[in-house]
Formats: structure tokens, C-alpha cells, sequence
């Protein structure tokens, strides 16, 4: 298994930018967003999605990165946020914790426990469901005994599914691309034929192998959004397999992907023109145009 640690090249590289984007942000106080929490509202239309579902809501958090209590602000303002959208359904689309060059994997996985205490918080009277992280995969059965304690079921190449009216809506989630055993088949196989179902997958450039899957909805984090944005040059860094689908919802044939830019940070506890995101999905019973 590849480590989910940042090399020293990295690190370094990814210090140099940060210090660039504080620069600019000393420059432009208005660019620092690190804890703003920012509610983005999309509709989102399915065609498969029956008229008894037309409506349906799902909150999306995603890289709450929590390593020390400093990380609770972002984290209880976004609980806050999404409560106040009073959502049928909560998705978390991983990295709870953060490995780093010098934090031990055992360091990294315990604070899971805490990140999830807070997330317990959430409502949501159809359930709150997760996916695992590249960073999750420090001691994916510690973090995930933590947020099954807090009664979060964590999706780990599997699905369920939730009814309205009649109708049923699947959440699946795969284990992590990157860094676990994503086995998407198997998060599948249980999938009654026609029926609409979203894919809680934590890398959002996963999406070109899921397209050829009857998935409707693919929700992802990963990105962080680039986390650092400089004015005219965009995203400073983005990881593997979050170069493609950074932020915001595309089609790529029958697939819709949703990607979150998170809450937390790594390397640099800073954001620069990129906000920590609430997003609030409205399902749409439909058909409609989106950028590929």
C-alpha cells in the first residue's frame, strides 16, 4: 500500500506556495477564507430519480482534517450550517484525520475520536452516511469504530438504501481509491436494476471509471478546492486524482459529479480565496445540460 504521508519534496513544495498565498492574502486581507464556512446550494438533476424523490436534500462535508482542537472552529460551524439546512440526508466524503511528516499514524488515527464526537452532532432523519480517505487509511478500523459509535454508518464498498413515498434512493460508498481497497463492484452488487443511486467516493477523478457504472450521482471531496488560489493563477497544488474535477458539479455522460472544496487544511492551516464549503444538493427528478 502506498503511505498516505507527504514526502519532504512535497512539503516543501506545498510550504512555498502557502507562503506565496500569505503574501497575497497580507496583501488582500478579503482573500483569507480559512474559517469562513461557505453554504453552496445546487440542484442537481437525475433522470432516473422518481417524482417521489423529486426534492429530496443532501447536505455534503467533506476533509475535516482534524488534528488538534485548533480544528474545531471550521469543523462546529459547518455542523452549525448544515443543521440550519434541515437536510433529509448527510454525506462525508472522508479524510477526517491528517498523516503528516510528523505525526505518527497511531497520532494521526486518534483523532478521529474527537472529529467524530462533533460530526455525532449532525441531524438528519434519513441517516448520516461516510466514505473513507487517503489519510482515513492510517487505521481505517479505529476511524471507522469511531464514527459507527457516534451511529454515522461509514460505506465501505457498500450500499444501502433509503425510501420516500415508495421510492428508493442507494448510497454507496467505496473504500478509498488512492491508498485502500476500493472494490466497486462490490459496492454495487446489491443495487436493485434502475434504481437511482449515489456514490460517495473520495477522489473525484475516480468519476471516469465509475461513468460506465449505473451510478447517477457521484459525490467527492479530496481537492480541497486547491486550498491556496492566486489571483489569475488559480489553484496553487492539486493532489492525484482531484486534477481533472477540482470543484463544482459536471456531467460526464450519465454520470453527475459533485465535488466538495472541504473544510480543513493540510501543511498550512490557511485558505486563500477558497472557503471551507457547506453544499447543499437538491434532487431533481430530470434531465439537464452541464459542463463535462
Amino acid at each position: 500500500m502506498k503511505t498516505s504521508k507527504l514526502t519532504r519534496r512535497r512539503f516543501l513544495q506545498l510550504g512555498g506556495l502557502g507562503t506565496a498565498g500569505i503574501l497575497v492574502a497580507a496583501a488582500d486581507p478579503g482573500l483569507a477564507q480559512t474559517h469562513q464556512v461557505v453554504v453552496e446550494k445546487v440542484e442537481v438533476w437525475l433522470e432516473r430519480l422518481p417524482k417521489e424523490l423529486d426534492g429530496l436534500t443532501i447536505v455534503h462535508l467533506s476533509d475535516f482534517h482534524y488534528a488538534s482542537e485548533r480544528d474545531s472552529t471550521v469543523i462546529r460551524a459547518a455542523v452549525r450550517a448544515a443543521n440550519a439546512l434541515n437536510p433529509d440526508i448527510v454525506v462525508l466524503t472522508g479524510d477526517y484525520v491528517t498523516v503528516s511528516i510528523n505525526r505518527s499514524s497511531f497520532s494521526s488515527a486518534q483523532s478521529a475520536a474527537p472529529c467524530s464526537q462533533i460530526l455525532s452532532d449532525l441531524h438528519a432523519p434519513m441517516g448520516v452516511f461516510a466514505a473513507l480517505g487517503n489519510h482515513d487509511q492510517c487505521n481505517p478500523q479505529f476511524i471507522v469504530r469511531s464514527f459507527e459509535s457516534h451511529g454515522i454508518t461509514v460505506l465501505k464498498n457498500y450500499a444501502l438504501h433509503v425510501e420516500r413515498g415508495g421510492a428508493r434512493l442507494w448510497l454507496a460508498g467505496v473504500d478509498d481509491v488512492l491508498e485502500g481497497k476500493p472494490r466497486l463492484e462490490e459496492a454495487l452488487q446489491a443495487i436493485a436494476r434502475g434504481e437511482p443511486t449515489v456514490l460517495l467516493a473520495h477522489e473525484p477523478d475516480f468519476a471516469d471509471a465509475v461513468k460506465g457504472y449505473p451510478v447517477d450521482l457521484q459525490l467527492s471531496g479530496h481537492s480541497h478546492g486547491g486550498q491556496i488560489r492566486l489571483p489569475m493563477a488559480g489553484a496553487t497544488y492539486l493532489p492525484p486524482l482531484a486534477r481533472k474535477y477540482p470543484n463544482g458539479l459536471r456531467r460526464l455522460g450519465p454520470l453527475t459529479l459533485y465535488t466538495n472544496r472541504g473544510l480543513g487544511t493540510v501543511v498550512l492551516p490557511v485558505r486563500i480565496d477558497c472557503p471551507p464549503e457547506v453544499t447543499l444538493l437538491t434532487l431533481r427528478s430530470g434531465l439537464t445540460t452541464l459542463p463535462s
